[in-house]
């Protein structure tokens, strides 16, 4: 059978949630026996023929990212009922190229990662009917908009934010039901996810396929070793996400200090790309920003302890499981926990204010032995729940509900 895959970035190299997702979606599908055919926006000079995603491809076809300017955000903010999210990627390139393909190329499913490229769902429907339409929900975004507004609505000066992420949270409602319905099949990454899309559906069949990782990638030493002292905190991600910005400015101000006071040689690494113009404001005695890592891996092997302070968000936080995976102790709020298992969250520390916050680091810090005890417990379960070889079965049994392990004639949902 033969799927065709549209993203919103080449899958490799995986440096953030969205490319980890998707490399081991392929990674899954191709050892399945599936043939596949990647389309997405690129712009680096490096070929992806030269990469990883060449062994795993029939076919690559890339289409230059597209720059959206301000001057259209605003336009579709105050004169369109369109999320801004539904803009960002919707570019006439790309529904050339996918005309172009589905003209060419007959494919028994297309499979959109994330909602960002699911804009042109319609499009291919129209042009290539018989296709199976597979939605790959990486978020329940007007669940993390709605998140948004409401952590925003806690300090007046962040009022104009608030009142933005409000509008957008419903109109991406809007687009989001309009996504679920037309697609054939959706899926999410966490049953909390899932029951929130399930309401789009009149059928309410979402199907889970938890995020995952390549556990080997983490569990073996780092090539390059790093000394971060005895006190090293790690945060992950990408630093223009607003969520991981939020986290890092709320545990700055409000959790890092009270740490400090009873460890004064603690030390905060923000380990991720494109850092936010806000975060240079931070206090860098106390915090590093290491901006674009080729691995986070020497990180995480060198941190006493991994910390996830995210107050807003919905799926399951990829940082979370390459924290687990690589043997480092995790204290994470409830938000950023969300979506994992019951065994996987026992095996972190969670505390929802920022006073149970900075106790639980400082306890940890102070009890080596405890740290210890609860990286081999996060490793553990890691490794047999959240590998993707582990997950494999999963997105087998779900391709088989969805007729898509065997020719499939039918159209339409």
């Amino acid at each position: 059978m033969r799927f065709l895959l549209l993203t919103p970035a080449l899958p490799y190299p995986p440096h953030q949630g969205g490319a980890l997702r998707n490399f081991g979606i392929m990674h899954m599908l191709a050892g399945m026996g599936f043939s596949l055919t990647l389309l997405s926006f690129h712009d680096s000079p490096v070929a992806p023929d030269a990469s990883p995603l060449a062994a795993l491809c029939e076919s690559i076809i890339t289409v230059p990212a597209p720059v959206r300017p301000m001057s259209a955000r605003l336009r579709d903010l105050f004169f369109t009922q369109q999320p801004d999210l539904a803009g960002r990627l919707n570019h006439p390139a790309m529904a050339d190229a996918i005309r172009h393909l589905l003209d060419q190329s007959s494919f028994d499913a297309v499979i959109f990662e994330g909602l960002e490229m699911a804009v042109y769902l319609p499009l291919v429907r129209v042009v290539q009917p018989n296709a199976r339409l597979i939605y790959d929900a990486h978020n329940a975004e007007h669940r993390l908009q709605a998140a948004i507004a409401q952590v925003e609505l806690s300090r007046l000066s962040r009022l104009p934010p608030a009142i933005y992420s409000s509008i957008q949270a419903r109109r991406i409602t809007r687009f989001e039901r309009e996504i679920c319905c037309a697609a054939h099949g959706v899926l999410a990454v966490s049953a909390e996810d899932a029951d929130a899309l399930r309401v789009f559906r009149t059928d309410q069949r979402v199907f889970v396929i938890p995020n995952g990782i390549f556990t080997d990638q983490y569990t073996a030493p780092s090539a390059h070793q790093l000394d971060l002292g005895d006190h090293a905190l790690i945060f992950t991600g990408k630093m223009d996400y607003r969520p991981n910005v939020d986290a890092v400015q709320w545990f700055a101000s409000a959790i890092l200090p009270r740490i400090q006071a009873c460890i004064p040689d603690v030390r905060l690494y923000i380990v991720g790309q494109k850092p936010h113009a806000s975060l240079q404001a931070l206090d860098d005695s106390h915090i590093a920003i290491t901006g674009w890592v080729e691995q986070v891996q020497p990180f995480l092997h060198a941190g006493a302890l991994y910390i996830a302070p995210l107050r807003m968000g919905s799926g399951t936080r990829l940082k979370l499981l390459e924290a687990l995976a690589s043997g480092i102790a995790v204290v994470a709020t409830p938000t950023a926990a969300a979506g994992l298992s019951e065994e996987a969250r026992c095996a972190m520390r969670l505390a929802a204010d920022e006073s149970a916050f900075a106790d639980a680091v400082i306890d940890l810090l102070n009890n080596p032995s405890l740290r210890l005890d609860y990286a081999a417990r996060g490793k553990e379960i890691v490794r047999k729940t959240y590998d993707w070889q582990a997950l494999a079965p999963r997105l087998f049994q779900t391709f088989q509900e969805l007729s898509l392990t065997q020719k499939s004639s039918a159209s339409g949902s």
